[in-house]
């Protein structure tokens, strides 16, 4: 026995079935699951390994079992990259994947474990789009640049055309700006019909009066002989008149 195998070999055969296990937190456990099994299976489909995930109440159990060596690694690499990400870099340039679509933007997967957000006005090349499907489907690849990572980790991307170059970001403003100034165009114009309007009534008013003096229909009165006129009413004669006015008594 000795002469054919004195000692264990140190790696087992590559055509060897392989089995590995290792602990990962208890809070990762639900991150390698993923939404209904969503990563585990992914991962189980691309690597061709299979992978059972169990816990002892303290601490997650994973389990990798192929008959390809290379195929355990890949998987455990990638489920070691969901525990443990790596950290993305402000700046850096990326090959993603169209991961999650949402009303105001599409995640895209930049690392293993790493997600981070294209919001939708970064996505139409300039121009403003209502929907994140008009430009891209899940799955889609796309190149990325990270411009932030917030304080909790939040990643912001900005995408990059065939030269690296990025989007033009859709101006929101520019729609509104165009209504505020038809909106003003329009208050113009009824301000201005108000203010014609006006003017024109007022001098019609002012030739209606002119055309009553020239036609001579309106009596000139003179405040003083109105004054007398009442007095005398009140008061009787007040004497023979002289010069036009009356002297009083």
């Amino acid at each position: 026995m000795n002469q054919a195998l004195s000692a264990p070999r140190s790696e087992v055969a590559e055509t060897a079935p392989k089995i590995v296990s290792f602990n990962i937190p208890l809070d990762k456990v639900g991150e390698v699951i993923g939404p209904k099994g969503k990563v585990i299976n992914t991962i189980q489909q691309e690597t061709g390994a299979d992978i059972a995930v169990s816990d002892d109440g303290a601490v997650g159990i994973i389990t990798i079992g192929s008959p390809d060596s290379a195929k355990v690694e890949d998987a455990r690499s990638r489920i070691l990259a969901i525990v443990d990400p790596p950290t993305a870099e402000v700046g850096e340039t990326y090959e993603g994947r169209v991961v999650s679509i949402t009303k105001f933007g599409a995640f895209v997967n930049i690392l293993p474990g790493r997600d981070g957000l294209v919001h939708i006005s970064k996505l139409g090349r300039g121009k403003r789009i209502n929907n994140v499907e008009d430009v891209l489907q899940l799955g889609d690849a796309i190149k990325v640049r990270v411009d932030d990572i917030d304080d909790k980790g939040k990643v912001s991307l900005t995408p990059l055309d065939e030269n690296g170059e990025p989007y033009p970001v859709a101006e929101g403003s520019d729609d509104r700006g165009g209504r505020d100034r038809n909106d003003r165009g329009d208050r113009g114009d009824r301000g201005g019909r108000d203010r014609n309007d006006r003017g024109g009534r007022d001098r019609n008013d002012r030739n209606d009066r002119d055309s009553a003096k020239d036609s001579g229909d309106t009596i000139s009165v003179s405040f003083e002989d109105e004054f007398e006129a009442e007095l005398s009413s009140d008061l009787g004669d007040l004497g023979p008149e002289s010069g036009g006015r009356r002297r009083h008594r």
